[in-house]
């Protein structure tokens, strides 16, 4: 999914981050077809940008525990 132009994003820590600051994933809830996710330690790296079935496919499968950590 190139091309999705994140430069307008507002951004959310994941409920799952933890709280010392380190391994925090940020989402973006602006968009209605796509997920972007990154790294809240590079604010100005990549994100990588997932659709909406696919992010909740994965989402779904962690709540179940079909992934492990």
């Amino acid at each position: 999914m190139r091309g999705v132009d994140l430069s307008a994003a507002s951004w959310r820590k994941s409920s799952h981050s933890n709280s010392d600051g380190g391994e925090c994933v940020e989402v973006s809830d602006d968009f209605a077809d796509v997920v972007p996710v990154r790294d809240s330690k590079a604010l100005h790296g990549p994100a990588l940008v997932f659709s909406v079935d696919g992010w909740a496919a994965f989402v779904g499968a962690m709540k179940s525990g079909r992934l492990s950590d």
